[in-house]
C-alpha cells in the first residue's frame, strides 16, 4: 500500500549534505524504492560574495547540515536513510520524523508537482494494490494534496467509506 507521501528533513555532518543526497539516491536504485523516496534535496541559492574588490557569483546551502526528502515514510524508507553514512537524524522530537507542511515547503519556494489524473469523483473505480486489491468503488471524494481518495466500497450489504491512494486505483 502507499502511504502518504511528504517532505521530511534529515540531519547531516556539516559538509556531507551532497555525500548523502548521493548516497541515499544510490540505496534508492539499489533496492528500487524509487517510488517510495521520490527525491533527496540540498536546497542551494544564488549569493553573490566579493572577494578583494571582485564581485562572484556562487551557490550556497540553504540549510547547511540538512538535506531535505519527498517520501513515503514507512519501516524500510526509515532505515534506509536512518543508516545511510552522514545521517545523524530525521528532524522532529525524539527524532521521530515530522513531515514539512505545505506552507513550510512554499515558503522554502518548494511546491508539490501538480498531479493530473483521469478520474474524478463519482467514476467507478477498481483496487490495483494493498489490501483492498481487486474492490470496486465509486469515488466519493478527492483530496488532491495527499493524493487520496475516498471509495464508497460495498460491505456486508452497506456502503462503507475507503481512502485509497491515487497510485492504487484504475478507473474502470
Amino acid at each position: 500500500m502507499m502511504e502518504n507521501i511528504c517532505w521530511y528533513v534529515v540531519h547531516t555532518y556539516s559538509g556531507y549534505e551532497n555525500k548523502v543526497k548521493a548516497n541515499i539516491e544510490k540505496s534508492i536504485q539499489n533496492l528500487h524504492l524509487e517510488d517510495q523516496i521520490l527525491s533527496v534535496e540540498v536546497p542551494m541559492q544564488d549569493v553573490v560574495e566579493v572577494k578583494n574588490g571582485q564581485k562572484k557569483n556562487v551557490q550556497k546551502k540553504l540549510f547547511p547540515g540538512y538535506v531535505l526528502l519527498h517520501m513515503a515514510m514507512n519501516d524500510e524508507t526509515w532505515y534506509v536513510v536512518r543508516n545511510t553514512r552522514g545521517v545523524t537524524g530525521f528532524v522532529g522530537p525524539e527524532s521521530k520524523p515530522v513531515p514539512l507542511t505545505e506552507e513550510e515547503m512554499a515558503n522554502l519556494g518548494i511546491r508539490e508537482p501538480e498531479i493530473e489524473v483521469d478520474f474524478e469523483v463519482g467514476d467507478e473505480v477498481r483496487v490495483i494494490s494493498g489490501v483492498w486489491k481487486d474492490t470496486v468503488g465509486q469515488i466519493r471524494s478527492m483530496n488532491m494534496s495527499k493524493q487520496m481518495l475516498t471509495i464508497g466500497v460495498d460491505m456486508f450489504g452497506r456502503e462503507t467509506a475507503v481512502e485509497i491512494s491515487f497510485f492504487d486505483i484504475k478507473k474502470l
